[in-house]
């Protein structure tokens, strides 16, 4: 029984990393379309996370965590609208590095991600439940 307690704990680690993934790409996609607050300045800059393995001794295996974000630098596009208060002198405003594709995919493989670990968390319920029922007989 304790090898399915860690299969879990490890699957609830994966559970956490996928969370914070898409709460970065939500932020992301709410952000794709923000401008500079001042003249000339940046605009929203797009985030990844970055996740890291790590043998946990307690559990007896690895488990995955957040380590930190980082962002992308890919260059800021630009697009030429004077009357935007973001704009520089020369009247292009700088818009987000962040492209909505790239973004609905990386949600999609976060959710997908998130699915699998959380079928592992039932799969091991159901083995723990099916054990005690044949421990009971």
């Amino acid at each position: 029984m304790a090898d399915l307690e860690s299969a879990s704990a490890i699957a609830a680690s994966g559970l956490r990393v996928q969370a914070a993934r898409m709460r970065i790409i939500s932020e992301n996609m709410a952000n794709a379309d923000s401008t500079a607050v001042e003249a000339g300045g940046d605009p929203y800059r797009r985030r990844s996370l970055a996740f890291k393995s790590y043998v946990d001794k307690e559990l007896g295996g690895e488990a995955v965590k957040v380590f930190g974000t980082r962002s992308d630098p890919t260059p800021f596009k630009v697009k030429f609208d004077p009357a935007n208060p973001g704009a520089a002198p020369d009247g292009f405003v700088k818009l987000p590095n962040v492209d909505p594709m790239i973004e609905l995919v990386d949600m999609r493989e976060a959710q997908r991600a998130y699915e699998a670990n959380l079928n592992m968390i039932e799969s091991t319920r159901s083995m723990r439940r099916s054990t005690l029922e044949l421990l009971r007989r």
